[in-house]
């Protein structure tokens, strides 16, 4: 078992590594090397900002969530197992390693186990969803919009069959979701209207911090994303990330960039570099769960203080 595990991790870095250096080689090493050369700072510094802004908004939806399934812990401390869990994930293939270990962490005694799972997969469910709103509405401008993107016949038709299949996908899991203990669940999470839009609120305003990252990323390489190319294409990206093979997303999330920032009127060469700062500014906002990681900190119950605002 452990061979198998050695063997997959390799697996993973390399299929990532492979598909960087494919990437380089397509689009040209020497100008994605120039663009990350001069990379402008100030834009780096905003993209960090965004993503520190958009961690302590999931902590925050988590202990949320985590409240109304009855488990009771202080926003900071939701804060720094979320820092601890991202640089678990960022660095460790699968990229739910550091969840498992919030849910473990976060459980009020042995019992309180599957309440805290539940309360991790709730949490990052509402991020997907804020993401996937975010994309609608991108599309929706780019569609509607008089000045929305031209988009090529076969993108467009991609992306309509695409937007169709998440539709079709999305009514299925709502009615899905409408019965049996699934909707218990998230009826519990949701008891009242304002419990309803601070989850909105907490959703959308994570993606769209997650948004203005990439774009500040694109920004520091000399791409300026309009507003609506930022909301339709971003979210499009970030989704690549997800694919279980590599890890953090390295390689997919570059690829996924190469292929889209045309649609935005910018090189394929600078959708790889806005990735590969993308990458580096997620390992450094995640970076203050290192030293939180390392030390080990007993994080029990009784650790983890109630002091969070109702």
């Amino acid at each position: 078992m452990a061979g198998e595990t050695g063997m997959s991790v390799a697996l993973r870095i390399l299929i990532g590594l492979v598909l960087l250096g494919l990437l380089l080689w397509a689009f040209g090493s020497a100008d994605i090397g120039a663009r990350l050369r001069s990379a402008e700072p100030t834009w780096m510094v905003a993209a960090i900002a965004c993503l520190l802004a958009q961690t302590a908004l999931m902590a925050w939806r988590w202990q949320l969530v985590g409240r109304c399934l009855g488990l009771h812990f202080s926003l900071g401390w939701a804060l720094r197992e979320y820092l601890v869990a991202q640089i678990v994930n960022l660095t460790v293939p699968g990229g739910m390693v550091g969840d498992g270990a919030r849910a473990v962490r976060s459980r009020a005694g042995e019992q309180g186990l599957k309440r805290a799972a539940q309360a991790v997969v709730l949490e990052r469910a509402a991020g997907q969803v804020g993401l996937l709103v975010v994309g609608a509405a991108g599309l929706g401008w780019a569609v509607l919009s008089p000045h929305g993107l031209s988009l090529p016949p076969d993108l467009a038709r991609g992306i309509a069959v695409a937007g169709l299949c998440v539709v079709a996908v999305g009514a299925f899991a709502f009615a899905f979701l409408r019965r049996g203990r699934i909707a218990a669940l998230v009826s519990r999470c949701l008891p009242t209207g304002r419990i309803k839009a601070a989850h909105a609120t907490l959703s959308l305003g994570a993606a769209l911090l997650n948004v203005a990252a990439f774009a500040a990323c694109a920004r520091a390489v000399g791409v300026v994303l309009s507003p609506g190319a930022a909301l339709l294409i971003v979210p499009l990206i970030l989704t690549a990330m997800v694919i279980p093979l590599g890890i953090a997303g390295w390689g997919w999330r570059e690829g996924a960039a190469a292929a889209l920032f045309p649609v935005a009127g910018a090189a394929g060469s600078a959708g790889v570099a806005a990735g590969i700062l993308f990458g580096v500014a997620m390992m450094i906002a995640a970076a203050p769960g290192i030293p939180l990681l390392i030390r080990g900190e007993k994080t029990g119950v009784r650790d983890r203080g109630r002091g969070a605002p109702e």
